[in-house]
């Protein structure tokens, strides 16, 4: 009854009050059924937006029934559930999502236990690819069964293909990245966080070819060799995640430079890299940090307020920077002299993180000062992202007295990321 009285209530009421206004709905897997597609496919002609939630679900409606779907779309996204097969649904929306150009599958990858437990293909990639040859941009996020064939698929077929996610697909290994480059002459964005990359596969990848400009590779098994390869390879990297590497060092930020193909680079993560010296890095950002909107510096114990302080000045046009360790120092970071000179050199900021344990941040009771003089000189400030403490609990009250209520906040809610700097970052955003 409850569920009938939803269904009634959003046919009566969104539906009828926003018809042709109508570009953007969300649904949950209660009200994925057949009568609200009909009513959303006749009366919303401009619904252009669309996220169907079928991750909580144990058993699909009966679509046999589904006669007409939204014909507009631009963007769909569809969560999908461990155990229940889409195809049934999918068949029946195939003829009506040709004009796709954003599509995000997410899949159970938060969910999964240790335990090894077998693996669906709920939904089936290579009948879809062939439904949607328009795609611009392809989210693959955390879907267990995808593999290289499902890229691969999805290549032969969209020749606009602009931005490919498979973020935490573990089954990737890179095998058919040639061949994907070959087809997808557009292709400029490539995103492959937590997959099973083969060093092998990646040098195979005629970079120097490719029109490749942002990239991610973090937490990858790459071996130095195979990042010094790919580095030196592309020729106008903008954007680059590669973090937790254990063979990004000293040798890899030398042979890039060296080679003259970082004048484009403007974001740059090396989280939790910390084969990297501050030594290595001090001589990169010499030279680049000028031209850097986003830098992320975060997990390595080694690099404190020293490092920064050094090549803050370097660091005039950044408008995201996040820094320091959660795990507890042997030195302290003396925090107010930071925020003075982030204050004085960085007034472009947009967002800012400090990951250091509240334990060995130094501040002292003029502290108030610094960070006045942070907030009112950094005024494009959004996001100001500290670990909960004492420090903390002074910033928040700061900004708050300023009538900037959602500036600060804690570590535990909120994570900074360059992907904000994205040239395809609206389009990747989900749920």
């Amino acid at each position: 009854m409850a569920l009938k009285f939803f269904e009634r209530y959003l046919l009566k009421t969104p539906v009828i009050r926003f018809g042709p206004t109508l570009r953007y709905i969300e649904l949950p897997i209660e009200l994925i059924t057949h009568t609200v597609l009909h009513e959303l496919a006749n009366k919303c002609p401009n619904l252009t937006h669309m996220l169907l939630d079928f991750s909580t679900a144990m058993q699909l409606h009966d679509f046999s029934e589904l006669q007409t779907f939204p014909t507009k779309l631009r963007y769909l996204c569809i969560c999908l559930s461990e155990v229940i097969f889409m195809e049934g649904f999918m068949r029946k929306i195939y003829n009506f999502i040709n004009g796709l150009e954003v599509l995000h599958l997410i899949g159970t990858y938060e969910k999964v236990e240790e335990e090894e437990e077998e693996i669906y293909e709920v939904i089936n990639v290579h009948k879809l690819k062939s439904a949607t040859p328009n795609l611009r941009v392809i989210n693959l996020y955390g879907i267990n069964f995808v593999d290289d064939s499902h890229i691969d698929a999805f290549s032969s077929n969209c020749i606009q293909l602009e931005c490919l996610a498979v973020n935490y697909c573990n089954k990737v290994t890179g095998s058919t990245l040639k061949t994907v480059f070959q087809r997808s002459k557009r292709l400029t964005c490539l995103l492959m966080n937590g997959t099973s990359l083969h060093s092998e596969h990646v040098m195979a990848v005629e970079w120097d070819k490719s029109s490749i400009q942002e990239l991610d590779i973090t937490a990858t098994d790459l071996s130095t060799e195979c990042l010094i390869d790919m580095l030196t390879r592309i020729p106008s990297l903008r954007f680059l995640r590669a973090g937790q590497i254990n063979g990004f060092n000293d040798s890899v930020l030398k042979a890039w430079m060296e080679q003259g193909v970082t004048k484009n680079l403007v974001a740059l993560d090396l989280d939790s890299s910390d084969n990297i010296t501050d030594e290595g890095l001090h001589k990169f950002l010499a030279k680049n940090g000028n031209q850097l909107l986003g830098l992320v510096l975060s997990g390595m114990p080694h690099i404190t307020d020293q490092l920064w302080m050094s090549v803050l000045p370097i660091l005039n046009n950044a408008r995201i920077l996040m820094m320091g360790t959660p795990e507890r120092l042997g030195v302290n970071i003396h925090v107010d002299q930071l925020m003075d000179g982030i204050a004085t050199h960085c007034l472009k900021l947009e967002r800012l993180e400090l990951r250091w344990d509240p334990e060995n941040l130094r501040f002292s009771d003029k502290s108030q000062k610094a960070i006045d003089t942070i907030r009112v000189k950094c005024l494009k400030l959004k996001s100001f992202v500290l670990s909960d403490g004492r420090y903390y609990e002074i910033v928040k009250a700061n900004f708050e007295r300023a009538d900037r209520m959602t500036v600060v906040r804690t570590s535990t809610s909120c994570r900074t990321s360059i992907y904000y700097l994205l040239q395809n970052y609206r389009d990747l955003i989900f749920n």
